[in-house]
């Protein structure tokens, strides 16, 4: 590498004496690649004939094949390649003398001629070469890219240039998230930023990172969820809002999960947690129409239809269906413990009884949920921020959306009663005092601004990262995140 880098060094130096700008400013492209095929791929040779425009593109030089006094080499610009063509009877002293210097993984403008070869490629004829940057590293060998994962997920600037897959995926991604924007724009919704730096970590059960802030001699915590912050705003009677934003919590990093990732979350007054099921409904309508061919995904091996309506399920009858334990036994705490020291030894204990349900969730329910299904009327102890059922009191009018085995929405009706909302806080710091580390604290700021009254509204959180891995069928969180977060090199 360090021979590599001297000889491509040197070779700068040989670009210098040329009297070539070697890191210039600007160079006028009058036309990307993407836009040049589109326009003439299809048209025919003698069309070029006649054709007398010149054309300037700039890219990435990814492969040369040199043929003496002439070679053909392709360049890329961050979404397609093209052809060109450089004989040295067709361009100055200078410009081929520049073209000897160059390497893979150069970045040049070109100025030519549109042409096809006999076979029928789209090329361009060579009359100017602007050298525009120096690569003093070879790329990854063409025909197999970037393989190793963690190198990729490190130097993604490399995965981006030499592997087709992770460009789409990102691209797809930005599609999503546009297409979620305009669905939600189109039925009357403002899209809204709230603090990513929380005096209290809350509105969601979760590790916070902890953070110090000097001037005001305070602990600050990211961000574990923007909750809170956006039910004050329908307090302060915003009807229809929407935020996409980051979100960051202080937990292991796995093929779903990610410390940092992004968080669609959107809230609307005078509606319940059926309205927003119907509403998600229909937003992955959208999405499957600007996304996918057809309404069908692969995701780990599985075919799965993402075509509406999805199946709803309550959370205690599916625990009772696949564990075996009776729903009534569900309720009763001292009967999962017995449950859980008989069946899943290699089990730590939960501390409290919220966390033994969702041991039993985890354990026997959620990687089976492979088509889409909401999970519906979450027991009380484990939702802390949702309205009581209308029908069970011991419930609440909470849902989950699984596809392929992974949570991909939390929605309900929201909590608006400050006084309950003040018990369910006490709950969780009695949780919190008997082991369980991710239970929420007590904002009371928070209640201040429910005490000044807040229509009924529901709320729903939809991870982007794990929706893009849907569509992408992508089988790791850090293949849809640009930059996901690893352990740093020594």
């Amino acid at each position: 590498m360090e021979d590599q880098f001297k000889v491509r060094l040197e070779k700068l130096e040989k670009v210098k004496e040329l009297g070539m700008e070697t890191y210039p400013y600007q160079f006028d492209k009058n036309i990307s690649i993407p836009e040049l095929k589109s326009e003439y791929s299809e048209k025919d040779e003698k069309y070029f004939e006649d054709l007398k425009n010149e054309f300037k593109v700039a890219g990435r030089i990814m492969s040369i094949r040199k043929m003496g006094k002439s070679s053909f080499f392709h360049i890329f610009d961050g979404n397609e390649t093209i052809q060109m063509y450089i004989r040295k009877d067709m361009v100055s002293e200078d410009i081929f003398a520049l073209f000897k210097l160059l390497d893979i993984g150069d970045i040049i403008g070109v100025s030519g001629k549109l042409f096809k070869t006999r076979s029928g490629e789209l090329t361009i004829l060579v009359s100017e070469i602007k050298f525009l940057s120096k690569s003093f590293h070879p790329l990854p060998e063409k025909w197999h890219g970037l393989q190793d994962k963690e190198l990729r997920f490190r130097q993604r600037y490399l995965d981006l240039i030499v592997n087709e897959n992770s460009r789409s995926i990102i691209k797809t991604r930005s599609e999503i998230i546009q297409n979620i924007r305009m669905f939600f724009y189109n039925i009357g919704y403002r899209e809204v930023e709230t603090p990513m730096m929380h005096s209290i970590a809350g509105g969601a059960s979760a590790k916070p990172f902890i953070t110090h802030h000097n001037s005001l001699n305070i602990d600050l915590y990211l961000r574990i969820a923007p909750e809170l912050y956006l039910k004050r705003l329908l307090v302060g009677g915003m009807e229809k809002i929407f935020e996409i934003n980051r979100n960051f919590r202080n937990e292991g990093i796995s093929m779903m999960h990610n410390p940092e990732f992004t968080m669609l979350e959107f809230y609307e007054l005078y509606q319940d947690f059926e309205y927003y099921m119907d509403l998600t409904e229909k937003l992955f309508s959208e999405l499957n129409g600007s996304v996918l061919d057809a309404d069908y995904i692969t995701f780990h091996g599985n075919s799965i239809s993402l075509k509406p309506p999805f199946k709803r399920k309550k959370f205690m009858e599916l625990i009772s269906d696949k564990s075996g334990i009776p729903t009534e036994d569900l309720w009763i705490e001292s009967k999962l413990k017995k449950f859980i020291e008989m069946n899943l030894q290699s089990e730590e204990m939960p501390p409290t009884y919220g966390k033994m349900l969702e041991l039993l969730f985890d354990h026997y329910v959620e990687n089976d949920l492979i088509d889409p299904v909401f999970v519906t009327h979450y027991p009380k102890a484990i939702s802390p921020l949702s309205k009581q059922s209308r029908f069970d009191d011991k419930e609440t009018e909470r849902f989950e959306l699984f596809i392929g085995g992974m949570e991909i929405a939390n929605g309900f009706s929201e909590l608006n009663d400050p006084i309950e909302q003040r018990r369910r806080f006490e709950s969780q710091v009695k949780d919190r005092e008997k082991g369980d580390d991710e239970a929420q604290s007590i904002d009371q700021d928070f209640l201040r601004a429910l005490e000044q009254g807040m229509p009924p509204a529901a709320g729903e959180g939809i991870g982007i990262d794990r929706l893009v891995m849907l569509y992408t069928g992508a089988d790791n969180i850090k293949e849809v995140i640009l930059f996901p977060t690893l352990r740093p090199k020594e």
